[in-house]
């Protein structure tokens, strides 16, 4: 099983302003390959408050019925119309990647910025996607604040988008290390 992370980032590195409000992307409508990456996910893990993020937008569920967990150790109100493919979870990322590897998932998509370190510090993350944005916001909710150890990274591909979003491709170099766990080509 591989586990890749894909976000957006202001150019400051913040994934949303200082109270969560991630609107200043929304002048952004460019897919930047989303869909594409999104075709081969399995299952989806995302915490607590990005799913309820997700649920506060006037949008339709962007995420069809693709399976997804919410990380929480608090009870996660899940609608009824996500019941059928949305369950929460508690424990480490190395329980839960172990739990979810053993019903036969293959792909997962990390989303959610303390996600995403959990992951990464537990050595999980096998890819990195990230689009930056053109604006500072000056303040927020940092991507890759407080990280438990440096972290290597390999570079893939940067490419570019209308409206000056820029994003690259990374590879983490020492991902599944401390597991024994050998990446795939």
């Amino acid at each position: 099983m591989r586990a890749s992370a894909y976000i957006a980032i202001s150019l400051d590195g913040f994934i949303a302003r200082p109270d969560g409000d991630v609107s200043w992307l929304d002048a952004y409508n460019d897919d930047c390959g989303f869909g594409d990456f999104f075709s081969s996910v399995d299952c989806l893990v995302m915490g607590r408050k990005s799913f309820e993020k997700v649920l506060s937008f006037d949008v339709d569920w962007p995420y069809g019925k693709r399976h997804v967990v919410v990380l929480s150790r608090s009870v996660v109100q899940i609608p009824s119309e996500l019941e059928n493919t949305t369950e929460q979870m508690a424990g480490s990322p190395a329980e839960v990647a172990a739990i979810l590897e053993r019903r036969g998932f293959t792909h997962l998509y990390v989303d959610g910025g303390a996600t995403i370190r959990g992951f990464l510090d537990a050595g999980l993350v096998d890819s990195i996607t990230l689009t930056r944005v053109p604006i500072l916001l000056g303040s927020g909710i940092p991507l890759f604040g407080g990280l438990e150890r440096e972290i290597g990274l390999d570079h893939i591909t940067t490419r570019s988008f209308d409206g000056g979003l820029v994003q690259s491709e990374y590879r983490v170099a020492n991902a599944r290390a401390d597991q024994g766990v050998e990446l795939d080509a």
